[in-house]
């Protein structure tokens, strides 16, 4: 989602607004801008697609000055043009924004009253014509912006810049995430850590409701309610190497490689050196837990419907799953006893966030299984989870969907110790499976040659279907995902026993079928749907391993094999081809691999 930067600085503010802005395009955008206070003047540069075109502009058109604000833009309220670009300015105010000002057309109406027009499609422009209305009537900068807060409702992190003050910030949060980084004589702001690596490592992170005034000299926040409050400086690090493609010619395909590292990693922090599971404080005991809901998005939605299996199977534990997007407006009852858990890659999902708050008062527990453990979901739950994946960039998840899958079966694991639904033989076995999972996934990326050539052919197609049943069925939808979301293919994941039900009637020589079917207790009957396909003259693409492809290879067009593994952590191992497929798919479409048109890295705003 949007970007935000924020410098007071001893230096020229417009590189270094620059190459924050550069950490930010992972979040996805198609407009950028920087605006500066120099001599007291306030002036801004604006571009529309990649940040090169703003870096170009500056070139041409330099922007002086030692305090700045710089956005990336992805568009919600108007067309990615330059006069929706941020930031939104007036004579004396600067603005960016990322959220969504809910009652800007109401807003937009009372300054109408007052002989104030607007100028562009957004609701961000609101924001900066009522700080403009406020300085008018003789308010103060900060009294100005205290003022403007007042009236916005919906989500925002915002940052104003002020003709005149070349020593100040406003920054607040609702909804949106917001940091403020330290340094020494200098001040930052930066929607993550990420985009404030190359300044500081010394990161406060805004609450719920906080307003900053920030100068040179330190920040002052007050909370929701006016107050002052104190919330704690932490030394965040990031290592440039986190943050770089790492001599691969794409963030995805540095991400994919490092699958086997970031596992054991996952691994190594919850088994200990006696073979046990080991969770952080407090922990939980599964004994008393009834049900478990858990919500997520996207491709977490995923990992968490693949984890429903593990948790049902193993622990013989209720497990109840939804969308986050869906689920607090559904109003769903939460029984006692419920333990609710959140997955989230960035830990800022806004539909997951408001799912995790719809549940605060109502659950018995909040779980967080994330990648950034200082994010808004992991500061408002009662445990959490780190999947240790390392920095994601690319806007397809990889490393951290396999990263959320083995924080998730360890859990279930561990529920099913708790639960006695798993002998000491048997859950050292699993735990054996687990730990031989990153020596299998190193084996399976040996497959990439192959791969390549069929996503070549791959690329030809217009429609693909992915099957799987049991625990492959969520992993089906997860390569389906995969290939639309960076080749622009259509793709649609299905369980195989649905095929009869409608799917069937899409299939012909044109549309590949893509059965992923590894050789366990469920193979025949994949099996028995992947030969109905082929009795139609479908062209169906087996990923298996070895025994199955000695039993099912006849007739398929392509078949890849996979290295044999624990059928119950399969999709741990099979989400590599999957990974895979579409990633040389987009490269032979010639495709934006890691910024896919329309999509947002951190989705923060609903």
């Amino acid at each position: 989602m949007c970007g935000i930067v924020g410098v007071l600085g001893a230096h020229e503010a417009a590189p270094l607004l620059v190459e924050a802005l550069k950490r930010l395009e992972y979040r996805g955008y198609d407009s950028a801008g920087i605006a500066t206070v120099n001599a007291g003047r306030l002036d801004r540069r604006r571009a529309v697609g990649k940040l090169v075109n703003l870096s170009d502009l500056l070139v041409h058109e330099p922007l002086a000055g030692k305090a700045g604000i710089g956005h990336t833009r992805w568009a919600t309220h108007g067309a990615a043009s330059i006069r929706n670009a941020h930031p939104h300015a007036t004579a004396r105010v600067a603005v960016v924004h990322n959220g969504i000002i809910e009652n800007y057309k109401d807003l937009r109406a009372i300054l109408a009253k007052n002989g104030i027009g607007h100028e562009t499609d957004t609701d961000t422009e609101t924001v900066a014509l009522l700080a403009q209305y406020h300085l008018d009537r003789g308010l103060s900068p900060e009294e100005a912006a205290t003022a403007t807060l007042a009236q916005l409702e919906g989500a925002y992190a915002l940052c104003f810049l002020f003709e005149g003050e070349d020593d100040l910030m406003i920054a607040a949060r609702k909804g949106s995430p917001l940091a403020i980084g330290h340094g020494k004589g200098e001040m930052f702001v930066g929607s993550d850590a990420i985009a404030l690596a190359s300044l500081t490592d010394r990161i406060t992170y805004l609450e719920e409701g906080d307003r900053a005034t920030i100068t040179r000299a330190g920040a002052t926040i007050f909370d929701a309610q006016g107050q002052r409050a104190n919330r704690e400086a932490r030394i965040v690090r990031l290592e440039a190497g986190q943050i770089d493609k790492g001599g691969h010619r794409h963030f995805m395909a540095k991400e994919i490689a490092q699958q086997p590292t970031v596992l054991t990693g996952a691994l190594d922090n919850y088994i200990g050196p006696d073979g046990n599971l080991r969770l952080p404080d407090p922990g939980i005991d599964f004994a008393t837990v009834d049900r478990l809901t858990i919500v997520a998005c996207g491709t977490a939605y995923y990992a968490g419907l693949v984890a429903k299996y593990w948790f049902e199977q193993l622990a013989r534990l209720p497990v109840e799953i939804d969308v986050a997007s869906e689920f607090r407006y559904r109003e769903p009852p939460i029984a006692p006893g419920t333990t609710a858990i959140f997955v989230s890659q960035s830990g800022e999902t806004a539909d997951t966030l408001a799912a995790l708050r719809y549940c605060r008062d109502r659950a018995e527990r909040i779980v967080a299984v994330v990648n950034v453990t200082e994010s808004s979901i992991a500061r408002e739950s009662d445990l959490v989870l780190p999947i240790c994946a390392g920095a994601e960039i690319g806007v397809a998840s990889t490393k951290a969907f396999t990263c959320q899958l083995t924080v998730l079966a360890l859990l279930a694991l561990q529920a099913a110790r708790q639960r006695d639904t798993l002998d000491d033989a048997a859950f050292a076995d699993h735990l054996r499976a687990l730990r031989s999972l990153p020596g299998l996934v190193n084996l399976a990326l040996g497959i990439e040659d192959r791969t390549e050539a069929i996503a070549r052919k791959l690329a030809e197609a217009r429609d693909v279907l992915f099957l799987g049943r049991g625990r492959m069925f969520p992993l089906a939808m997860e390569g389906a995902l995969k290939l639309k979301e960076i080749s622009y293919i259509h793709a649609e994941g299905y369980a195989s026993g649905e095929l009869k039900h409608g799917p069937i009637a899409l299939v012909d020589k044109l549309v590949p079928v893509i059965v992923i079917a590894p050789h366990d207790e469920l193979f025949d009957k994949t099996v028995s749907n992947m030969q109905e396909v082929m009795a139609r003259g479908g062209k169906v693409l087996l990923i298996t391993d070895a025994k199955g492809a000695a039993e099912a290879s006849d007739g398929t067009w392509e078949t890849l094999v996979l290295p044999s593994v624990d059928p119950l952590f399969a999709p741990i191992l099979y989400a590599v081809p999957a990974q895979l497929l579409a990633y040389h798919t987009a490269l032979a479409k010639g495709t934006d691999v890691d910024q896919p048109r329309n999509l947002a890295k951190s989705v923060t705003v609903e």
